[in-house]
């Protein structure tokens, strides 16, 4: 594939490890909210005790929630760089709409619509302020100077 990223796995293995690593991103961080949340809700003497219940209770939900939407979103994007030929944002703003309107298809098409739409939306931001970043920091090349006028 023509611009096809070397540094990545290809794209059987990729779905894998995106979806491992959304899991681990969705526990250890709905683990720590829902620790908060449960410290927050215990009574004065059972604060900590309540916050590890509420972590261990909510925190591998969480994780697999992310895990479906990690795999879901990596799945589209695998589909669309081969039907494409490309790689390109394209294909994670596709992806991400997608995802959403697959995700949300079980409470309708209206709900499935919305859903897409913003997960179109979010990922043409996330993937547009990545263009923008690489931009800013990239190495500009030296300024040559013009030959001397004789």
């Amino acid at each position: 594939m023509r611009g096809a990223d070397v540094s990545r796995d290809p794209c059987p293995w990729v779905i894998l490890n995106d979806a491992g690593g959304a899991f681990a991103m969705g526990a250890i961080g709905g683990g720590v909210w829902h620790f908060i949340k449960g410290a927050r809700n215990s009574p004065f003497g059972e604060r900590f005790r309540g916050g590890a219940h509420a972590m261990r209770a909510r925190g591998p939900i969480i994780g697999g929630n992310f895990a479906v939407w990690g795999s879901m979103f990596s799945t589209f994007e695998c589909v669309l760089k081969g039907v494409r030929h490309k790689e390109d944002p394209w294909n994670a703003i596709g992806s991400g709409a997608i995802t959403g309107g697959i995700l949300a298809a079980r409470n309708g098409w209206r709900a499935a619509t919305v859903s897409a739409v913003f997960g179109g939306v979010l990922l043409a931001l996330i993937e547009g302020v990545g263009i923008a970043m690489s931009r800013a920091f990239a190495q500009q090349p030296p300024m040559i100077a013009p030959p001397p006028s004789s």
